[in-house]
């Protein structure tokens, strides 16, 4: 008999801040980020086989299958041989990491599956492989190689919301009109509640957020819904958008407000969750 598929989750991930400090030379731009993974996502499966990705799920659809898929260009990084299944719950190009998610659950996975180790150059596949691959609260700098593990954040009660429109993050890059801005401070406080740590954001950024609203102007009716939800203590882009997201007090709040904002625009990707 054979063995069983390994199996690894490809969380959401939450860009609770975004503060674009410098670009380098050859075009880069340097960050300074803290990310939060959700209790939603992806999943990805692996087995003995021949290289080969199959794709299912409710954003399955647009999905290419072929060797520029993300899953596919971390399978060919780890030189393993593998069937992959990946089942796709979340939007594409939508800010939260879905195909860095998927990929690094690749990675994970295969190195599982045959025992090899996992790649230290996962940044060749994308700014947030290397946070995806950690898949925990972190902060990531530079171009995204540099992450630290973030130890004792509360978990934030969360609503993540996509309007169904894809962004280009060369595009939203293109129109930042201050590349040089503030980072986080040096050395981060230390948040005894999750009332605490949603202030102490309220007081950060997401650099992105303006050219992504000029790019895509539905990005501000997100935000703007979400913010009018009751009980909601902060509504911010996450990533280069179009994804926002949601604080809230509670489970119940953030259930409650998601279920307000599907009613209002049933056309909308929304999900209450629970980011650590």
């Amino acid at each position: 008999m054979p063995p069983p598929p390994i199996s690894e989750a490809a969380p959401a991930k939450v860009n609770l801040t975004l503060h674009v400090t410098g670009r380098r030379d050859e075009g880069y731009h340097l960050l300074d980020s803290m990310v939060m993974f959700a209790d939603i996502g992806d999943s990805l499966s692996v087995t003995h086989g021949a290289l080969r990705l199959y794709v299912q799920g409710p954003m399955a659809k647009d999905v290419p299958v072929g060797p520029n898929n993300l899953v596919m260009r971390a399978a060919a990084l780890s030189g393993a041989e593998a069937e992959i299944t990946l089942h796709k719950n979340l939007p594409t190009s939508a800010g939260i990491g879905g195909g860095s998610s998927d990929a690094a659950a690749c990675l994970r996975a295969l190195s599982q599956l045959t025992g090899g180790a996992l790649p230290d150059d996962a940044i060749s596949l994308g700014a947030d492989v290397p946070v995806c691959l950690l898949a925990r609260a972190a902060r990531m700098r530079g171009i995204g190689e540099d992450v630290t593990p973030l130890d004792g954040l509360p978990a934030l009660d969360a609503v993540l919301v996509n309007p169904g429109v894809s962004v280009s993050t060369p595009a939203i890059f293109k129109r930042l009109e201050q590349r040089h801005n503030p980072p986080m401070p040096a050395r981060l406080p230390i948040f005894a509640t999750a009332q605490a740590l949603i202030q102490w954001l309220a007081d950060q950024r997401n650099d992105l957020e303006s050219p992504a609203m000029a790019e895509a102007p539905v990005i501000g009716d997100v935000l703007r819904q979400i913010s009018q939800t009751r009980g909601c203590g902060l509504a911010r882009m996450s990533g280069s958008g179009a994804t926002c997201f949601g604080l809230f007090p509670d489970p119940q709040r953030a259930q409650d407000a998601a279920a307000a904002i599907s009613r209002a625009y049933p056309d909308w990707w929304v999900v209450p969750c629970r980011l650590s």
